[in-house]
């Protein structure tokens, strides 16, 4: 008789037809200036069940740039997998060809040339056109968001989340889970959650004071769909008081509680949960090993680390989705479930080629009823950029040496430091306005901040946040990428316990070693720490884009990567 995990792995092969092999086709398909709408949307209805999956849109709402990493290191285990594999050897597994537009939405080689060739990705009036055609092809399928939707605009900024809010509900969506929501505060967050006509899931979200599950909050919710019971779980961002202020949201507290986790599988299935779903902001290496450890997870929707993949990976018996970023993807996954048991999928990550997709009409009147009191100050030009502008990969973007080197000039100091956030989409060469300042620095606390550092100091800050990124241990990983340095070069070996990984601190307008004792004038922003005083960020970079006119960043080489 043939095992369940049997039946899974041949649905891995369904979802390589349906999914990874449509994009190779579209290679063909351009060659032939054949790439369209029902290309795109074309899938192969199968089994009881259809989940819809958008996550980590930050506040995009019209189509982007938005160029994927080309260093994304794994440790430990998961050195070598996805999502850990990156440009060629990326495209090699998943059969990508070269210069197809899948190479393009999927990885980040020649992405100025791609770019020009396939244009903008995403916004969010053609993901409403493909939710939409989903729907009308399957009326009962489940939209699921993972989060980090109403943070990284201008417009989002300045509503505090009211525009996504407005926009997510005329999509109508089922449920969403959180990570950035809760830095426009609790009381903030409080009251959009009450107001939602969907839910508002997180297992993991407790009252800080009295250790309890919050009561904004629910753990999960029940859907009948194709005469199936599905339960969906969500799982919030668990690291919020590390990754960002904790001052912000005082009444909350999170962790993975993977205990609590299959206490909630173990409640849902008791009450005839036939298929469950987590909803997840856990980050991908994350939600692997939380698969590993907790049973009776049909399927993951993993969302964080802005990981895209053309297929599922397969941990156990539990599918992990992962559905990319900025709005650049949806993910639809068919399920079939039979007498309380996931048989097979079938799983297809549909680009949303902007200049391919049509705008649904009613959400592109609602987006520009939107942005129309801020048109003028958005579309204002502050300058230009001949270098493309990026802001993934472990160590550093040009986006992040463009913002480092504001804040040294502007600051007036010797070594900058900025976050490494995964948000923000790309330009290429062309304009530079104010909304793409703004979707690369929004955030509520945005100050930039001038301060002296010991030496020792800037080792201790650094080898923090690499442990936070690189511990073999996926539950230990609490960062995003490696902050960005700007005037100061490191080597790091990735292989290297807590202490250890960082060496050759180097001041690089003199070339000497850092000197621990000595101390440093050090610039940044979005620090944690409450009351932190400076110009906002935005403004920051705009005075310096204003001064150069022309923007050049060249290739940075300040970090030497050991055993990466």
């Amino acid at each position: 008789m043939i095992s369940r995990r049997d039946f899974l792995q041949a649905a891995m092969a369904t979802t390589a037809l349906y999914g990874a092999s449509g994009f190779g086709n579209w290679s063909k398909l351009a060659a032939q200036q054949a790439l369209t709408q029902d290309d795109l949307l074309s899938f192969d209805t199968f089994g009881n069940v259809s989940l819809i999956h958008i996550t980590d849109i930050h506040a995009q709402l019209v189509p982007i740039y938005f160029r994927e990493p080309s260093v994304n290191i794994g440790v430990g285990d998961n050195r070598g997998a996805v999502p850990h594999l990156t440009g060629g050897d990326f495209r090699k597994l998943y059969g990508i060809d070269d210069g197809s537009p899948s190479h393009y939405a999927l990885s980040s080689g020649d992405f100025q040339a791609l770019a020009g060739a396939y244009g903008r990705m995403g916004g969010l009036d053609r993901v409403a056109t493909v939710v939409n055609s989903i729907r009308a092809d399957r009326p009962d399928a489940i939209l699921l968001d993972g989060g980090d939707t109403w943070h990284g605009s201008y417009t989002c900024y300045h509503s505090q989340g009211q525009d996504m809010v407005n926009a997510m509900n005329a999509l109508k969506p089922e449920a969403m889970t959180f990570h950035w929501e809760f830095t426009l505060g609790s009381e903030r967050v409080q009251e959009l959650v009450e107001g939602l006509p969907f839910a508002a899931l997180g297992q993991n979200i407790f009252d800080a004071e009295w250790d309890e599950p919050a009561e904004l909050f629910k753990p999960y919710k029940f859907f009948e769909r194709g005469g199936v019971k599905v339960a969906v779980i969500g799982q919030a961002f668990p690291y919020m008081p590390i990754a960002n202020p904790r001052w912000m949201f005082p009444d909350y507290s999170f962790g993975i509680r993977d205990e609590n986790m299959q206490a909630m599988v173990d409640e849902v299935r008791a009450q005839g949960a036939e298929c469950v779903v987590v909803l997840s902001h856990n980050g991908f290496d994350v939600d692997k090993k939380m698969a590993s450890v907790v049973t009776g997870i049909d399927v993951i929707l993993s969302g964080h680390t802005h990981d895209a993949l053309p297929e599922p990976v397969l941990i156990g018996e539990t599918i992990i989705v992962a559905s990319g970023s900025n709005g650049k993807f949806v993910s639809r996954v068919d399920l079939d479930i039979q007498n309380g048991r996931m048989m097979g999928f079938r799983h297809k990550l549909i680009p949303i080629f902007s200049d391919v997709i049509t705008p649904d009409p009613d959400m592109a009147a609602l987006i520009q009823a939107e942005r129309a009191p801020h048109a003028d100050t958005l579309s204002e030009v502050i300058g230009q950029t001949d270098s493309v502008l990026y802001r993934r990969g472990n160590f550093n973007g040009s986006w992040d040496d463009l913002i480092c080197d504001a804040l040294i000039s502007e600051r007036e100091a010797e070594i900058a430091l900025s976050p490494g956030v995964r948000w923000g989409p790309s330009l290429v060469p062309g304009d530079i306005t104010r909304e793409d300042i703004w979707n690369v620095t929004s955030m509520s606390y945005g100050e930039a901040y001038r301060t002296e550092m010991t030496g020792e100091f800037l080792k201790v800050v650094l080898e923090d946040v690499a442990d936070n990124i690189f511990n073999p241990d996926p539950y230990y990983q609490q960062g995003g990428d490696m902050v960005r340095t700007g005037g100061l070069g490191y080597t790091i070996d990735v292989t290297k316990p807590q202490g250890e990984r960082i060496s050759n601190l180097t001041l690089l307008k003199t070339g000497e070693l850092i000197d621990p004792s000595k101390s440093y004038v050090v610039a940044g922003w979005a620090s944690v720490n409450e009351g932190t005083e400076g110009p906002q960020i935005w403004d920051v970079v705009e005075n310096h884009i204003r001064k150069l006119g022309t923007v050049s960043v060249s290739e940075n080489n300040s970090v030497i990567v050991v055993n990466g």
